[in-house]
């Protein structure tokens, strides 16, 4: 599982035993972020189901026995909505400047698996021509910041919160909600005229200043439009009017402001995710 270039210098899976070390070499790469949001991190990634044989935590450059360039992989199967597919979110991807030229090999180690649909949706705008030439595609061009308590509500609809501790219920998505509570996100069912929808929205600052919600999970974005008065009334008793969404161009149903200055994801493989799901991504184990 490691591959040796210049000498002393190799790319292997990350250990359990690399946890420390890598997260101190992301501390030193994303210095808005400490070590221990690195860490706890990385344990939720531990601590959570997996696809049999796919990397914990991801990939390393190591130098003499140091880490100097690292990237994070979490994989996951997609929503049953989505045909419960294979998939990984790449994450921070990191590597030491001395070592820069051989950044290459942490991305050829990370998505060599062919059936595997990997994203990213947290790439910076210096980082996009990169990304391209590595074979991704961009399938999410923006965000959208949304007030959608301002939307009328559906009559007669009702929301209930799904806790980590919820009996398991008639619902495919049941234990993603679930899981996703673990986490720390806000997880919903909505129900209306006898069909239930789960949506799951995860507390979210808009740079790093202003209190909201980003939108994790939908089945479909036309659901969260057509529900947008209720949800948003919800999450408002909750204290925050504005929800992040994903999104192609401005929502004609939603009163917000969309913007293409960032939200910019990308996908290589056989199955793009969706608008409206970032279930199991960097979001979720780092940032609630």
């Amino acid at each position: 599982m490691s591959s040796t270039t210049a000498v002393g210098l190799r790319c292997r899976r990350i250990a359990e035993g690399d946890l420390p070390a890598v997260a101190e070499l992301l501390s030193h790469g994303f210095r808005f972020r400490p070590k221990h949001y690195w860490l706890r991190g990385l344990q939720r990634q531990a601590d959570r189901p997996r696809p049999e044989g796919s990397p914990p935590y991801g990939y390393m450059l190591e130098h003499d026995g140091t880490p100097v360039g690292a990237v994070l992989l979490i994989h996951s199967v997609a929503p049953p909505a989505e045909g419960a597919v294979p998939r990984c979110n790449l994450s921070s991807w990191y590597v030491e400047p001395k070592f820069r030229s051989y950044g290459s090999l942490l991305i050829t180690s990370a998505i060599k698996d062919k059936a595997i649909t990997y994203f990213n949706v947290s790439s910076a705008p210096n980082t996009w021509p990169i990304v391209e030439a590595q074979g991704f595609s961009m399938y999410c061009r923006g965000e959208m910041f949304t007030l959608p308590a301002l939307n009328r509500p559906v009559a007669d609809a009702t929301i209930d919160v799904v806790t980590e501790t919820s009996q398991p219920a008639d619902l495919p998505e049941q234990e993603l909600l679930r899981q996703h509570a673990k986490f720390g996100c806000l997880s919903l069912v909505l129900s209306h005229a006898g069909q239930r929808y789960p949506f799951i929205f995860q507390r979210h600052r808009v740079k790093r200043v202003l209190p909201s919600f980003r939108l994790v999970y939908c089945r479909d974005m036309a659901e969260f439009v057509r529900f947008a008065g209720n949800l948003g009334r919800f999450l408002l008793k909750r204290g925050m009017p504005l929800v992040l969404v994903d999104a192609n161009a401005p929502i004609p149903s939603l009163i917000g402001h969309y913007t293409e200055r960032r939200g910019r994801k990308y996908a290589r493989g056989p199955h793009t995710p969706k608008l409206g799901d970032l279930a199991f991504t960097e979001g979720v184990f780092f940032d609630t």
